[in-house]
């Protein structure tokens, strides 16, 4: 076994075949919550990971090269699974960075981080299992990396990556799958919209914990946490960040009315 958590998110990231990656994700965060895998205190500084490790499929392609496909059909539904698979396969990747990144942080920074590379590596078995069910695999429609572009982009600053990518990218989510859920029930697939419904609770704490360590961070340097998140946003996010926004689900993970209501008249 790796001595430390810091060499278990490096072991996870570059694993390549999903199955392993899972594997080795649930076996790091079982040895970690029995105390197994120190957070080491005199470590180097982190190593710069140019690409996580993933299969050789599904091709990576620019957002707007992604066909777009309704739910009426098996392909369309799968398709539709397929995109929030990836999703999952990246939040992986996302969240062993995020504990292998950022040293000197506090224990339960490490607790969350890993938590949630447990819980996207569920997500993604589940998404993968019900591809399954309907005839496809994970790789077999083609995909984009966005999600790991804005890791890279926020690599020198924990503050930047808990506020770009845990309250912007990642809570995106919590505005659309309600929709994504109706539209699938609509469509008499009962078993992919209580995948996105486990998936959708599991989220909200997600997001959370990035709000919260957003929070632990701007507190740190002084600085207002709602009005620093709006200016990364107008600073990073082409076009701000697009509503109808899920108050509920945004409220409980660790929004502001203020921020919510700052998000929603960006320009």
């Amino acid at each position: 076994m790796v001595p430390d958590i810091f060499q278990a998110a490096v072991q996870c990231i570059a694993a390549n075949d999903p199955a392993e990656k899972l594997r080795l994700t649930h076996a790091a965060a079982e040895a970690f919550r029995a105390g197994k895998l120190a957070v080491p205190e005199d470590v180097p500084a982190p190593e710069a990971i140019g690409a996580p490790g993933r299969p050789a499929r599904p091709r990576l392609v620019l957002p707007r090269e992604v066909p777009q496909r309704g739910l009426g059909s098996v392909e369309g539904r799968a398709a539709f699974l397929h995109a929030i698979a990836h999703i999952e396969f990246n939040a992986i990747n996302l969240a062993w960075d995020a504990v292998y990144r950022f040293r000197g942080l506090p224990q339960a920074y490490y607790h969350d981080w890993v938590g949630v590379a447990d819980d996207e590596a569920r997500h993604f078995a589940m998404l993968s299992k019900r591809l399954g069910d309907l005839g496809f695999a994970y790789g077999d429609f083609d995909a984009h990396n966005g999600l790991w572009e804005m890791a890279e982009k926020t690599a020198d600053s924990g503050l930047r990556r808990m506020a770009l990518v845990p309250r912007v990218l990642e809570a995106r989510g919590l505005d659309v799958t309600p929709g994504m859920i109706a539209r699938l029930r609509l469509n008499d697939d009962d078993a992919s919209a209580d995948i996105l419904e486990v998936i959708l609770r599991e989220e909200v704490a997600h997001v959370a914990a990035g709000s919260r360590w957003y929070h632990w961070y701007c507190e740190r340097a002084g600085l207002a946490p709602g009005r620093e998140f709006i200016r990364l946003v107008r600073e990073t996010v082409r076009g701000g960040v697009r509503g109808p926004f899920n108050r509920p689900a945004r409220l409980a993970a660790g929004f502001e009315e203020d921020e919510i209501r700052s998000l929603e008249t960006l320009e």
